[in-house]
């Protein structure tokens, strides 16, 4: 294979990838530009608003360490391929739900079948790229988290308030159909691929437990917990309180916020993986500085935009509170892969996607819901801009573990 068609081959991926990925995110959003049609439909209060909002995230990281461990043993391009039949199929069978209990279950399968993309998607996306791009390819990947929320919220808000939230489940769910076999006919790359050490980490690595010992993985995790927290929490009830707090109707408030969302995500992430991998040239801390310092500007940001009474104001500092914390998006990924061994890679996605929904966005929408239950909305997404802060203390304590674990990982002495 010549370099050129290998480097076709690789963009190729890339852009499939990041295709599925805008699906997924696309699909996990769209419940939540429709919350106030579903609430009146089901005469829902904010708490068990909040647990619908939870069902997909329970299962999401509950299936997600089985699913990493089939993906450090199988093929991990059919295990994906699965994972995207079952969730699109689920999303679509949402529009049937006649009950709050079917649509739960609904959305608990649509859990599932993101885990089993979400769990191997990283390490194998990484395969493709050499180690000097990760953070500029995983930050392309993860576009999609900012620019398919805000398709969500858009489509969401503007079908939902035209032909019913139903309809906005069918729409949303068939196009994921659409890649399943271009995703399925891929060739699966030899895993660490791309390192120059791959045989002797790969050898070395097998062992779960190294996970356990690696202080880089764990703080890592925890950041990006605290930054789920809050960050999930706001992506679920700012659309509610746009037209709770500030009286825009549904399709409005949610082009608005998907607007926000979408230019902040796009500018935030592609110059978070620009400057990580810059800094990371430098030092082996470089992605945890730029994410820690994004963390450090955006919670100050974010508390205002919530706290102003202008729309206006309100906006605008939340373009830039997003823009801030998206600079992380993908840096503290690529800080995954930098420190784990290639033949557990699954395993650490898997593991850190249960611990960071867990703590995060899990939790974050009932306990906002139950807290806006007795102290009102605004009030109770305050709590929000705390957890970033924290997720920005932790990232820089981070940076006291990253050098020896990178060596380790690398198969390099200490």
């Amino acid at each position: 294979m010549n370099a050129s068609f290998a480097e076709k081959s690789s963009r190729y991926v890339l852009f499939l990838f990041i295709s599925i990925n805008l699906l997924n995110y696309i699909d996990r959003q769209v419940l939540y530009a429709v919350f106030p049609l579903v609430q009146v439909e089901f005469g829902l209060t904010d708490v068990a608003l909040g647990f619908l909002g939870s069902a997909f995230m329970i299962c999401y990281m509950v299936s997600a360490p089985t699913l990493g461990w089939i993906g450090d043993r199988l093929n991990r391009v059919k295990l994906a391929s699965l994972g995207l039949v079952l969730w699109s199929l689920s999303t679509s069978f949402a529009s049937f739900a006649t009950s709050f209990r079917a649509l739960f279950l609904a959305r608990m399968a649509v859990g599932i079948g993101e885990a089993s993309f979400g769990t191997v998607s990283p390490g194998l996306l990484s395969d493709y790229f050499p180690k000097e791009k990760r953070g500029w390819i995983l930050s392309c990947f993860y576009m999609a988290i900012p620019v398919g929320s805000a398709l969500g919220y858009i489509l969401g808000g503007f079908i939902g308030q035209e032909f019913g939230w139903k309809m906005v489940f069918l729409v949303a769910g068939i196009p994921g159909l659409l890649l399943v076999f271009p995703l399925w006919f891929l060739k699966e790359p030899v895993r660490g691929g791309t390192s120059k050490l791959c045989t002797e980490i790969t050898q070395v690595g097998t062992d779960y437990v190294s996970l356990i010992k690696n202080r880089s993985f764990i703080t890592n995790t925890f950041t990006m917990a605290a930054m789920t927290f809050a960050m999930g929490g706001m992506a679920q009830w700012v659309p509610t309180f746009l037209n709770r707090i500030h009286g825009l109707n549904l399709a409005t408030g949610n082009m608005y916020f998907g607007a926000v969302t979408v230019l902040a995500g796009i500018a935030g992430t592609m110059a978070g993986g620009w400057l990580g991998d810059r800094l990371q040239r430098k030092s082996a801390k470089g992605y945890l500085i730029i994410s820690g310092w994004g963390f450090f500007i955006g919670a100050p940001i974010a508390a205002y935009a919530l706290m102003t009474p202008s729309i206006i104001a309100c906006l605008v500092t939340m373009f830039f509170a997003e823009f801030f914390l998206f600079l992380n998006t993908g840096p503290l990924n690529a800080v995954i892969i930098n420190v784990t061994y290639p033949s557990v890679r699954a395993m650490a996605f898997a593991v850190n996607i249960f611990f960071i929904h867990a703590l995060g966005d899990a939790i974050s929408p009932v306990i906002l819901g139950w807290f806006s239950d007795l102290w009102g909305l605004r009030n109770a997404l305050l709590i929000t801009p705390f957890a970033i802060l924290m997720a920005a203390f932790l990232c820089f304590l981070c940076r006291c573990f990253i050098e020896k674990d990178t060596k380790r990982a690398e198969g390099l002495p200490l």
